[in-house]
């Protein structure tokens, strides 16, 4: 509730000042240079309560007291005034920048609003710009502008969950500098995310942050200086890769010598560790593990069957005998016709079968 004497800065236009009356609806508001503007309370935020000392960057963009017009010559004589100093963190020098929607009673998550600010967690003041669009919506709209100090969190706007439709997308533009002193340049950025509404609905999609009391959605804008980008999968793209990948294995899993009668003696020798017959085992579960060594063994076993007397070992480790057992299980149910046993286990270890392959009518 804003009341007389509160500092309050306009949401929609340039600018802020004191509450100096509050007439039905209407909020009339005092600039620094003593002029008296109306407004509606919806469009005001407070910065300051009653009693306490506005800063210029309450009112981050009447800046003219730092800045001299070009029409008007700076007074020489005029003493200018000192700014507060910034206490500075050797983090601070990173840009790490976030946006954060914090419910106003995380209890009542289906009615209750948020309150959507900017984290400037750096040694710089940011010039930025907030704004938002629809999925439908070609065009933004900004919702805040204005300066934010260092490590501070600006309060840009509350949100129920009506709004929440016409913000899908987000957007912050900001421009990094110091005030009094020398420092480092830092690139302006414009950092777009997609916003999921859906997320505003579900407690355990608020998460704690150093930055603030309660749970928060947040909104990587920057972090150690690089600007977040939205990850974005091109299905297509993917798709190509992936048979790209699968035409590169095909030969390799395919080539398998065919003996010559002379050196069937040899045995051939198959490795069926998982690691040995695939260099990336991402999102593959035990059983998927298993079924792509049985179907290796089948391979090899497939291509060798019209030679009879050859002799195959599959190395399968010794493990918990689950490979093995499997491979005895396929074994018996589709070549009951050849021979198993233990292959030499000062050649191989304790965990290879050898396979000798025998015609069907043996």
């Amino acid at each position: 509730m804003i009341k007389v004497n509160d500092i309050v800065r306009f949401l929609n236009d340039v600018g802020g000042g004191r509450v100096t009356r509050i007439e039905d609806k209407t909020v009339y508001v005092e600039d620094e240079d003593g002029f008296e503007r109306p407004a509606i309370a919806r469009d005001l935020v407070v910065v300051g309560e009653a009693g306490t000392k506005a800063s210029s960057y309450e009112r981050p963009l009447d800046i003219k007291s730092k800045l001299v017009e070009p029409d008007e010559p700076a007074k020489r004589n005029e003493p200018v005034q000192p700014l507060e100093p910034v206490v500075e963190t050797p983090e601070g020098e990173k840009l790490n920048i976030l946006l954060a929607y914090e419910p106003k009673e995380i209890k009542h998550l289906n009615t209750t609003t948020f309150y959507a600010s900017l984290v400037n967690d750096s040694n710089y003041f940011l010039y930025f710009a907030y704004m938002t669009r629809g999925d439908r919506d070609l065009q933004w709209t900004t919702r805040f502008h204005g300066i934010a100090e260092p490590n501070y969190i600006v309060e840009l706007d509350e949100v129920g969950h009506k709004d929440l439709g016409d913000m899908t997308h987000v957007a912050v533009q900001y421009i990094a500098f110091k005030q009094g002193k020398e420092f480092a340049l830092k690139n302006p950025a414009l950092v777009h995310r997609k916003l999921d509404f859906t997320k505003f609905y579900k407690l355990h999609c608020f998460r704690s942050t150093p930055y603030f009391d309660t749970p928060v959605i947040s909104l990587e804008i920057t972090h150690n200086d690089l600007p977040s980008k939205e990850m974005r999968i091109d299905s297509s793209a993917l798709e190509a890769a992936m048979k790209k990948q699968k035409a590169e294995e095909r030969p390799q899993r395919k080539a398998i010598s065919q003996p010559n009668e002379r050196h069937r003696s040899e045995p051939i020798i198959q490795d069926l560790h998982i690691a040995e017959l695939i260099d990336n085992l991402a999102g593959m579960s035990k059983a998927d593990i298993l079924n792509y060594q049985i179907d290796k063994f089948h391979e090899v076993m497939r291509a060798h069957l019209k030679h009879t007397g050859q002799r195959i070992v599959f190395i399968h480790g010794k493990g918990e005998g689950v490979l093995r057992q499997a491979i005895m299980r396929e074994l018996k149910r589709h070549y009951p016709y050849c021979e198993a046993q233990d292959a030499s286990f000062q050649e191989y270890g304790f965990g290879a079968t050898q396979i000798t392959i025998h015609h069907k009518n043996k």
